[in-house]
């Protein structure tokens, strides 16, 4: 009776939280970086995803782009996925082993939300068809984009490498994403219902990238991916799957993150919220021109060739000033490539001495979507710079010659024939010209410090 009395005094909306054991409304988490720093912070049990971010985003004086992701790294596995904005972090860590390694690491992703803007990127015609709901009547463009905006499932299809439980050995067969689960084939590329056998659903599953599917599980290809159920911490338990390229992981698992997500209305948020924030900003760096101030108006410098010439002159009277100001008007190539060095040491993007493997690493991290990029050092010649660059969802590394002309030292992508007093200079053109590159540089990796 004394305990009834006691709890008659608390509202009914504690009282669920009383009768649960060592249960509180706040709790600790820790958040990891990729050079694992970490933060512990204090944070409500009903805490989602998107908070966490907005939360370090505020705390490091962060622009809050959207790319900003929170993400599930367990290591005992060897996986590693994206928890989705509406996520319930305290949920998440819940499904955690006691004795395994499981971490959530805060990072940038500029692929959350990139299948939004270009869906054609994400989604093949070849994997991609029309379903019933449909009734035939839409083509590939057309049904994308009401698979984005609406309740519409296509179905999405093509051959994956399976690994069956207890085997080390990895079989090809054909596959079918539907709105009811994954399945494959085992007749060919029947998609009869007597030929399909059900592998998973999404209701209560996740799909993973694998970090490293060739080393750790024997995989064909370095593009494995896996589902897991998400209140099982076992290996036994993954569903291991392997593409035969990157854009062909990549259509599965954005697919599957889709067909979950819309479960949710935070998909209606990011789709009619996110989507055009995120518009406006492509059309605002789009918009991107080079300007001369130096007349008593300013104007649009619309000759390529013009605004190359204006740049490397206002590179080159930045480098007189400089020099004046370190040796009070005498200046070396030696003192002048002294204070070039110490412009691109200090940039987000340049990250000194990092190996090949870890740049594709960290490109990786950030997203696979044009225009992600870093500059380092070149291993193979420690004279030079390497340009790491995204396109087509596949990275490729371009050379930064040092050019010396007349007792000037420049920078070159194209053997000297587009010269830059400095790599900040070079960068900053690249980023308003494509010029030999592939693609304009249009995010740059930076390593986050919590």
């Amino acid at each position: 009776a004394a305990s009834e009395r006691e709890h008659s005094w608390f509202p009914p909306s504690l009282l669920a939280w009383q009768s649960l054991p060592h249960i509180s409304m706040w709790q600790v988490i820790k958040v990891y970086t990729e050079d694992n720093s970490s933060r512990a912070v204090e944070v409500p049990s009903d805490i989602i995803a998107r908070d966490i971010c907005q939360l370090f985003v505020l705390k490091n004086h962060c622009i809050d782009d959207h790319s900003w992701t929170l993400f599930e790294h367990l290591a005992h596995l060897g996986i590693e996925r994206t928890i989705e904005d509406h996520e319930s972090v305290l949920e998440v860590q819940s499904n955690w082993g006691m004795d395994s390694d499981s971490r959530l690491y805060f990072r940038k992703n500029y692929a959350k939300y990139e299948f939004f803007k270009k869906p054609l990127d994400f989604f093949p015609e070849s994997m991609v068809s029309i379903s019933s709901e449909t009734n035939g009547l839409m083509n590939h463009s057309e049904l994308i984009q009401t698979f984005l905006n609406s309740s519409t499932c296509p179905e999405i299809h093509g051959f994956l490498h399976s690994k069956e439980q207890g085997r080390k050995s990895w079989k090809k067969f054909y596959f079918v994403l539907r709105r009811s689960g994954l399945y494959f084939s085992n007749k060919g590329t029947s998609k009869e219902p007597r030929h399909l056998q059900f592998v998973a659903e999404f209701c209560d599953s996740d799909v993973y990238t694998l970090l490293s599917a060739r080393k750790t599980h024997g995989a064909p290809a370095d593009y494995g991916f896996c589902v897991k159920p998400s209140k099982s911490s076992s290996a036994r338990d993954l569903k291991l799957l392997c593409a035969d390229d990157e854009q062909t992981r990549t259509c599965w698992i954005t697919a599957m993150r889709l067909f979950k997500v819309k479960r949710h209305s935070f998909f209606t948020f990011a789709s009619s919220f996110i989507l055009p924030l995120e518009m406006k900003r492509s059309i605002s760096e789009n918009s991107l021109v080079a300007m001369d101030f130096s007349g008593h108006r300013s104007r649009v410098i619309e000759n390529p060739s013009e605004a190359l010439s204006v740049a490397v002159e206002e590179g080159l009277s930045w480098r007189r000033k400089s020099c004046h100001r370190l040796s009070h008007g005498s200046c070396s190539p030696s003192q002048s490539s002294l204070s070039n060095i110490a412009i691109h040491m200090a940039q987000p993007w340049f990250h000194s001495k990092l190996s090949r493997d870890e740049a594709h690493k960290l490109i990786t991290q950030h997203g696979l979507i044009d225009g992600v990029f870093l500059l380092r050092d070149s291993q193979s010649n420690p004279k030079t710079f390497v340009l790491s660059l995204c396109h087509t969802q596949r990275i490729r590394h371009f050379q930064i010659v040092p050019v010396e002309d007349d007792g000037e030292l420049f920078y070159s992508l194209d053997d000297g024939n587009t010269r830059f007093s400095d790599l900040l200079q070079l960068v900053e053109f690249y980023q308003l010209n494509r010029g030999v590159l592939p693609c304009k540089l249009k995010h740059h990796c930076a390593r986050t410090t919590l």
